[in-house]
Parts: C-alpha cells; structure tokens; sequence
C-alpha cells in the first residue's frame, strides 16, 4: 500500500522531531494540520501520531513552548 502525501509530509515533520529530541508547540500544531488536512486520518497517520504521543509521554521527545 502506498503512503498518502499526508502521511509522508507527517513521517517527516515527526523524523524531525526525533532527531532534534524536541517538538514545540508550534510544530506539534502543524503536525496536526497535516494529519488533518484531507478531513482523513488514514491508518498509516494515526500509527505516526500515536508513536509522536508515545515518544513525547516517555520523553523521548521533549515538547517545548518555542
């Protein structure tokens, strides 16, 4: 199965985040945006949020204001 355009700009902007260690608001924001912004949260974008979530609870992935 390919990847939505969707799905593929989130697994980016989410790779970022992990590879910086930190998310701010801002881009947590625009990460939802694009999950959003075909009015779909396919299988493949729900999977990404949910590890975004999972890393950002166990601090792999540290949210900051800016």
């Amino acid at each position: 199965m390919k990847s939505s355009t969707s799905a593929q700009k989130l697994a980016e902007k989410i790779n970022k985040a992990i590879e910086d260690h930190v998310i701010t608001n801002a881009e947590y924001e625009e990460i939802l945006q694009i999950a959003d912004e075909d009015g779909i949260i396919d299988p493949e974008e729900r999977a990404l949020l949910s590890q975004l979530k999972e890393m950002i609870v166990d601090k792999t992935v540290k949210r900051v204001a800016e």
